[in-house]
């Protein structure tokens, strides 16, 4: 794309956003957070529970997400959860049917980003491909659909889906072909079930919290963690439940 393509591509795009609007917090309820022993998960986590609600904090590691609930914050417990395994998303669902009737708030937050994957996509590996695409947009979606009977038990649920702006297939560059593709696929599954949770009054938004200074961000992310996880918490704490099925980013609605 010559520069001039990029420079026209990037106006359509301020043209089409729209600012969210922000209103009253929501009564805290129960919400459930993947992938949060650390990074912008484990500070979701923090934040959500110094507002008053009780956070089930998932992790693969028993061990790690057991010490990360236990500094989290008050009314934090930890359920353990790998995304990529159905037996384990299965356990989950009925450990945490056994601590509440209802969820929330879901944040699939669950992702992994392998720096093998500074290649090409011609030259990636496949297993690097099918790792990022079973963590980052199966994952998600198998979740969804396990708890879909505590959400549908909610007066007032939320989903929120973990991308990146790097996703958005007008944005797209030859960069970690296996995290964009697999985050790609995040957006497909926030549209599908956006329409397919509508019946039950169920938004399901995806939203890129930034280049956030974590693990994955790496060495030259610019935004604080606190500030990464206060865009997910605004989302699922003080948004409207009429939006839904959009790309959220910097507190504006962006095209795909």
């Amino acid at each position: 794309m010559s520069r001039l393509m990029y420079l026209v591509q990037r106006l359509k795009d301020r043209l089409l956003q729209k600012q969210l609007r922000y209103g009253p917090k929501r009564t805290p309820g129960v919400a459930l957070v993947t992938g949060a022993n650390k990074g912008i998960g484990l500070e979701v986590v923090r934040q959500l529970s110094e507002e008053g609600w009780m956070v089930i904090l998932c992790a693969r590691s028993r061990e790690s997400g057991s010490q990360a609930a236990t500094k989290a914050g008050k009314r934090v417990v930890f359920v353990e959860l790998d995304v990529t395994s159905q037996t384990s998303i299965a356990a989950a669902a009925q450990e945490v049917s056994g601590l509440t009737g209802a969820v929330d708030l879901l944040v699939n937050n669950a992702a992994i980003l392998l720096r093998e994957q500074d290649q090409s996509v011609c030259e990636v590996n496949v297993d690097v491909l099918r790792q990022c695409w079973e963590t980052n947009c199966l994952g998600p979606l198998l979740t969804t659909r396990a708890l879909l009977p505590l959400l549908r038990n909610s007066k007032a649920a939320r989903v929120i889906n973990v991308s990146t702006e790097i996703s958005r297939l007008s944005r797209m560059r030859q960069s970690f072909p296996a995290y964009c593709i697999s985050k790609t696929g995040l957006n497909a599954v926030t549209r599908q079930l956006s329409a397919a949770c509508q019946a039950d009054g169920i938004p399901v938004n995806a939203l890129c919290p930034g280049w956030v200074k974590t693990d994955m961000g790496g060495p030259g992310a610019t935004i604080p963690i606190e500030q990464g996880a206060r865009a997910i918490v605004r989302l699922g704490t003080e948004v409207s439940g009429d939006i839904t099925g959009m790309f959220i980013a910097n507190g504006r609605i962006l095209p795909w």
